[in-house]
């Protein structure tokens, strides 16, 4: 994921009618952070990938992997 932009988890996340800042809330981070984690400036823990997956109802594989 490193360097490249995140449409698998921006798509998900408009899929399931989330604003980023709604995700963020969800998850605990900043809003700022979901956009960084979608335009693939941000690295995040396994710890909030995961908050990430479970809400928006994906996988690692689906989001974060390749």
């Amino acid at each position: 994921m490193e360097g490249a932009k995140n449409e698998r988890m921006r798509q998900a996340r408009i899929a399931v009618e989330l604003s980023q800042q709604e995700l963020a809330d969800v998850v605990g981070a900043t809003r700022q952070t979901i956009g960084l984690i979608e335009a693939g400036r941000y690295n995040p823990s396994l710890k909030l990938c995961t908050a990430i997956c479970k809400t928006l109802g994906k996988t690692l594989n689906d989001l974060f992997w390749e």
